[in-house]
């Protein structure tokens, strides 16, 4: 078995506060898509490589390449995970986590800046203009200090496609609303996170592990200020490579059978 090497992605886990409590931001992805088609998820994708792009880190506010990549635990190109965080916010959800001139998070709330940044928007998914163009263009700066580093997800061996992915949570900006692409996403909900899980036991929703785990995490705190200080406050973040068990059950470290998996993972068996 040739084993695929993952691919360094980025996600995002927009949070916010409301009469019910802290909500989290799912996105559902397009039922005809040839890549987890239906899933609910977090906003999030593979690197670029103008993420890495000297003209992005000087557009980047409170954080470097060295104290990001210390952050990893990788010896450079740390920056560009938060980089790819926020591009593909805006890209899946439309949610733009920069600031403007004045320094303030940019709002998306009126109806000529709504349409202004919806064509930016849809031709960056066209291929058609660069993130780092856009910023440019527009005056803005990177909100990369608003986001944290909370968990480090690997595909597990044997998946056509694999991804090395950090996991960031940040609160979304007032003043701008969650606009799905109609491409890769066909609709969103924010919603409790242990209402979203209650929806994956039923069968409502589809989800995957990373995803299931990360509610789960999220499920006892009331409000984003204290999740966000609690995930800020994490020092110790495993890389989790889950491994596929003999009845196609995805095992991680700790459980029963994960080390039997990796065994015939070599042997290239159990793959599904």
């Amino acid at each position: 078995m040739t084993d695929i090497v993952p691919l360094p992605a980025s996600t995002v886990v927009l949070v916010r506060d409301s009469r019910r409590g802290l909500e989290v931001l799912l996105m559902q992805r397009n039922l005809n898509s040839g890549f987890m088609p239906g899933m609910h998820l977090f906003p999030g994708g593979a690197l670029d490589d103008g993420d890495a792009a000297e003209e992005m880190a000087s557009l980047c506010v409170g954080l470097d390449d060295g104290t990001a990549s210390g952050t990893l635990g990788i010896p450079r190109g740390g920056l560009a995970y938060w980089i790819a965080a926020i591009r593909e916010s805006f890209e899946e959800a439309g949610v733009l986590l920069t600031y403007d001139a004045r320094g303030g998070m940019v709002l998306l709330n009126r109806p000529d800046t709504i349409e202004r940044f919806r064509r930016r928007r849809q031709a960056l998914n066209a291929g058609e203009q660069q993130f780092v163009s856009l910023l440019r263009e527009e005056g803005l700066r990177l909100a990369t200090d608003r986001l944290v580093y909370f968990s480090h997800w690997i595909t597990p061996v044997g998946a056509p496609r694999r991804y090395d992915t950090r996991f960031f949570v940040a609160a979304a900006p007032v003043g701008q609303d969650v606009l799905n692409d109609n491409r890769e996403t066909i609709s969103h909900v924010w919603i409790d996170p242990g209402k979203a899980l209650d929806k994956y036991r039923s069968g409502e929703f589809k989800m995957r592990t990373p995803t299931v785990r990360t509610l789960e995490q999220f499920a006892g705190f009331s409000s984003a200020q204290s999740l966000m200080r609690a995930m800020r406050a994490r020092r110790e973040i495993p890389a989790l490579l889950p491994r596929i068990g003999k009845s196609g059950e995805r095992l991680l470290p700790g459980d029963p059978g994960y080390e039997e998996a990796a065994t015939a993972e070599g042997q290239g068996k159990w793959q599904i």
